[in-house]
């Protein structure tokens, strides 16, 4: 069993404002580059720090770049081809919602997936939210660009080459992502640094640093899955069988009409904390988003991105970060 260890709330805000001010700013906007930077550059200046910033005119190379904004065109290249498209009544997968037993309650849904052709998909994707209950969001995560979306391989680089140079590995996956407006994606983190490309639209980036990780308010939420039937048009919630519990941020940091209030007592750490570092990722512009970095996304309006993951470094910052983890804060 883990040890648990208390600490004072002034102690973590001191160390939230000590990280702002010795490394990464006391900005809330994230340091924007104007070209790609050398590989040395990369590893000094943002991956050793652990720091986000946004790499401007990265992509102008890509054939993607313009090619990718014509509906046509990625209709014909990809064809009957099949891929999984993630469904749900309200565009927030992977996301906690209230518990089909209990409304009083929440749980952590995970969308239903649809096999179909790519133009059905696509389509899906562009209308999803103007009319009927179906949201759809292409965001398989499972390498599915170098798998599914094959046909579009050539269209891009294979992998960001300054920054496989930097971390001394290529790429374990590369995803494609489709999404409207409609989808977002509640605050998470992931164990890889991403270099996440945006082909045409924009997205939309919250992020917190992992020394913020008690403002998230994690807590253990029963996993339930969406089903959709087709012919009715209606989604159902189920909740896992055996009860599967999933450790899940509880911050919506947009909370709904009539809700701030509860939200703003519920999540005080959050809400009167350091604002999370924001920015908008432009078509032809890479983000650089570090391991362990938490971030809630948007996007607009419809936008195709293209995300290397690149496996982390499980070295001293992970074992800070789980001691940190491990820490619970005194009310």
């Amino acid at each position: 069993m883990v040890k648990k260890y208390s600490i004072g709330n002034e102690e973590l805000e001191t160390l939230w404002e000590e990280v702002r001010e010795l490394s990464l700013g006391t900005s809330t906007h994230v340091e924007r580059l104007q070209s790609p930077p050398s590989p040395v550059e990369f590893l000094r200046n943002y991956v050793t720090p652990n720091k986000p910033c946004i790499i401007s005119n990265a992509l102008e190379h890509w054939p993607a770049l313009s090619l990718w904004t014509s509906d046509d065109y990625l209709c014909q290249a990809l064809g009957s081809t099949e891929v999984s498209v993630h469904l749900t009544p309200n565009g927030r997968a992977d996301s906690l919602v209230p518990h089909p037993a209990d409304s009083s309650s929440l749980c952590f849904a995970s969308a239903h997936v649809e096999r179909m052709s790519f133009p059905d998909a696509f389509h899906l994707i562009s209308d999803s939210g103007e009319s009927g209950n179906v949201v759809a969001y292409a965001q398989q995560q499972n390498d599915c660009f170098r798998s599914e979306y094959g046909a579009l391989a050539s269209d891009c680089d294979a992998h960001i080459d300054w920054a496989s140079e930097a971390l001394g590995c290529l790429p374990e996956a590369v995803n494609l992502w489709i999404g409207n407006n409609h989808s977002e994606t509640s605050f998470h983190k992931d164990h890889y640094e991403n270099l996440y490309a945006v082909v045409s639209g924009e997205k939309h980036f919250l992020l917190l640093p992992p020394t913020d990780i008690h403002r998230l308010y994690i807590r253990p939420y029963p996993a339930a899955n969406y089903s959709y039937c087709q012919d009715t048009g209606e989604f159902n919630l189920e909740l896992e069988d055996p009860v599967r519990h999933v450790p899940w941020c509880s911050v919506n940091p947009y909370p709904s009409q009539g809700r701030e209030e509860k939200e703003h007592n519920d999540f005080p750490l959050f809400f009167n904390g350091p604002k999370p570092f924001e920015c908008t990722v432009k078509a032809g512009e890479i983000l650089y988003l570090p391991s362990m970095w938490f971030h809630y996304v948007k996007q607009s309006p419809r936008t195709i991105a293209v995300n290397y993951w690149y496996d982390m470094q499980f070295d001293m910052k992970y074992a800070y970060f789980n001691f940190l983890q491990s820490v619970n804060p005194i009310a």
